[in-house]
């Protein structure tokens, strides 16, 4: 039996790819840097959920409209996404780099019936593009407020972030709320507006830094 050229170059490709895909699954140090690579790297913080009435706060004081976009980072149990979906209409995108709260804030949209606004995947937000985003929320530790704002700052002009608890450090907000609730606790919520304003303290911080290294 004779085989034509181009039969026998296709034959020879696939047993190359072949050879290949064997080498990574036979090779346990392929095999470990690729299931590395997949595996989501741990939380940085444990989840404390932010009290309902704090949530409706920050939903209006963002004015969240149903034409807009959110994204909570680091949404627990997807209270905020699921909040503003059904309050607004506006479809809310949650992120979590815990599995089993991800898997929790699914069961909960689809309680509330609005599995299809709110989306909860589990991924990194450190990986997320804002560019196209108009809402962020965060309740989030105050280093990590601070490590997002090269993303945050690609966010189009007139875009909200709200923050519970932990403002932005180096940012002027634009509005500040305190809660006082009965039980004797205390919130802050911040809000700040794109392009942000830089505090005074960090404008003259920059200028120092600026003379110091010219002398």
């Amino acid at each position: 039996m004779k085989i034509k050229l181009p039969s026998l170059i296709v034959i020879m490709f696939f047993l190359i790819v072949a050879s290949l895909l064997q080498g990574i699954l036979t090779d346990p140090r392929a095999s470990a840097a690729w299931a590395a690579e997949k595996k989501p790297r741990a939380p940085d913080t444990h989840f404390i959920a932010t009290p309902h009435d704090v949530v409706e706060i920050m939903i209006r004081l963002a004015e969240v409209k149903k034409t807009d976009v959110l994204y909570d980072l680091g949404s627990g149990d997807g209270r905020i996404v699921i909040s503003a979906s059904k309050k607004t209409g506006c479809r809310a995108y949650g992120f979590d780099l815990d599995a089993g709260l991800v898997e929790l804030s699914k069961a909960n949209a689809r309680k509330e019936r609005v599995e299809s606004l709110a989306t909860f995947e589990q991924k990194d937000f450190f990986d997320l593009v804002l560019s196209h985003v108009t809402v962020v929320t965060l309740y989030l530790f105050p280093e990590l407020n601070v490590a997002l704002i090269p993303k945050l700052e690609k966010m189009r002009p007139g875009s909200r972030v709200v923050t519970h608890d932990y403002g932005i450090e180096g940012i002027d907000p634009d509005v500040t709320a305190y809660i006082h609730r009965k039980d004797g606790r205390s919130y802050n919520i911040y809000l700040y507006t794109t392009p942000f304003r830089q505090s005074s303290l960090t404008v003259l911080q920059k200028w120092f830094g600026k003379d110091k290294k010219q002398q």
